[in-house]
């Protein structure tokens, strides 16, 4: 058996949108179920983000610490943004966004790993970047306004990040995800055996 996750749709047999916001918007589909009976499902529309695991060369990782209303609390996070134009390069917006946030820019980028952040709810896919040979971006800062301009930067070993998010100190999700991946891809076949930058994404495809 192949544990592979597949393409599958099932037939839709109405569909309204309750809400739509600035970036994402609400939807209920009436689905039909295998045995022919039709349910109702409530998810979020969601245009799909970027991450990127930002390391140093003293295996630290470029942090923001930012307020998150929905939860209330000042999470620390790596530098994250969404796609905010339809067929985005993905790469291109993860470079973007380690400028904005980090005034960062890097020379080597592949790709973590790929997520639906909460599945069940929300139709959000979030590829996640590996960048190194990192070094100070040139020209201005990017100005920033609202949340944004009350953050926090730091750059931290990355095995105090892993005792963090085992220990239940770190919740972010693209941060969690991130950091053991790249644990992980280290214990096994290395970081050079990640895939290229502009691999393929069938989530969010994207022209190169």
């Amino acid at each position: 058996m192949q544990v592979q996750d597949t393409p599958e749709e099932w037939r839709v047999v109405a569909t309204t949108t309750p809400f739509k916001g600035n970036k994402t918007s609400v939807r209920t589909d009436d689905v039909e179920m295998p045995d022919g009976s039709v349910v109702r499902r409530d998810y979020q529309v969601h245009p799909g983000s970027v991450a990127v695991v930002a390391l140093d060369e003293q295996d630290r990782v470029v942090l923001l610490k930012q307020y998150r209303h929905p939860v209330r609390q000042k999470l620390w996070e790596i530098p994250a943004g969404l796609l905010d134009v339809p067929g985005e390069n993905p790469l291109r917006a993860a470079q973007r966004e380690l400028y904005e946030e980090a005034h960062v820019k890097a020379e080597d980028w592949r790709v973590l790993t790929d997520v639906y952040t909460t599945p069940g709810g929300c139709d959000e896919a979030v590829r996640i970047f590996l960048a190194r040979d990192l070094s100070e971006a040139e020209g201005e800062r990017y100005e920033v306004a609202e949340e944004e301009a009350d953050m926090e930067l730091a750059r931290v070993p990355l095995d105090e990040l892993v005792r963090g998010v085992l220990a239940g100190e770190l919740h972010n999700t693209c941060l969690v995800v991130g950091v053991l991946s790249l644990t992980a891809a280290r214990a096994g076949d290395g970081l050079d055996a990640l895939r290229p930058a502009e691999a393929p994404w069938p989530a969010r495809p994207f022209e190169a």
